[in-house]
């Protein structure tokens, strides 16, 4: 699996390499259907050994930008503006960066609210208690690409004096109040925009988005991020990654 670097943490040579050819590959130096040159080429042309650029272009291959054809090489896939894969947790801030599409956001509130049953119920406090709601669009060169509803417990951030912090990344930010994020638990489902989607993501009504669901959760154990996001999937499309075949534990086949 491969991975973002942290906050502030030196990225890895493959991470660096798999950063250059995305922003190749989405600023059209390949296009879809274009074979990628070989392995010894694109280690020259990075200056890295072969086994950097190997791990660099797999981790392409999972994320759906390139495709491997036995005997053929690898190629460039068609494709949304920007993918990106399910099967780790990340930053859009720093994804977006790193592909060289302009990243920007729109601040539309932050407030501190009383946690609904059903808040509290994902973050593991009672309800009534204190959490820092934001609201924010995340936009990809020109377009939206993702309207997203965080909440954060209010013993960590606080409304007005984190307002700043809380304009870039909210990943950052638990890091530094002492709760990195170790892993979260996500659920994707298909959604329509309704009027307020629509208007927000600067989409007509009815278009499909995919929502995602999910909780973030630090070393201790602690949920301190409950999300709700609705992404518009030509804008940037969520993948996941399966490995396998495997079975289904206790299934009985083989």
């Amino acid at each position: 699996m491969t991975t973002y670097p942290r906050p502030g943490a030196r990225p890895l040579l493959a991470d660096m390499v798999r950063d250059g050819l995305r922003r190749e590959v989405i600023t059209g130096v390949y296009e879809p259907g274009t074979r990628l040159p070989n392995e010894g080429e694109l280690a020259r042309e990075f200056a890295v050994s072969r086994a950097t650029v190997r791990e660099a272009v797999r981790g392409l291959v999972e994320e759906g930008y390139l495709a491997r054809r036995q005997g053929s090489g690898t190629f460039v896939t068609a494709r949304p503006l920007l993918r990106n894969s399910l099967d780790r947790n990340f930053s859009y801030t720093a994804y977006l960066e790193s592909t060289g599409v302009r990243a920007g956001r729109r601040i539309l509130s932050v407030r501190t609210v009383k946690a609904s049953e059903a808040v509290a119920d994902q973050l593991g406090i009672s309800p009534g208690q204190p959490v820092v709601e934001l609201r924010r669009v995340r936009t990809a060169g020109d377009r939206s690409a993702v309207f997203s509803i965080d909440h954060i417990p209010a013993d960590i951030v606080h409304e007005e004096r984190d307002r700043e912090a809380l304009e870039g990344s909210i990943y950052a930010l638990l890091a530094d109040r002492g709760h990195p994020v170790s892993h979260g638990e996500a659920v994707v489902a298909p959604a329509s925009a309704d009027a307020d989607l629509a208007t927000v993501l600067e989409v007509s009504p009815g278009t499909l988005l995919q929502h995602l669901q999910q909780v973030d959760v630090d070393p201790t154990g602690r949920h301190v991020l409950y999300s709700l996001e609705w992404h518009v999937p030509d804008v940037i499309e969520l993948r996941v990654y399966r490995r396998g075949p495997g079975t289904a534990e206790g299934d009985g086949r083989s």
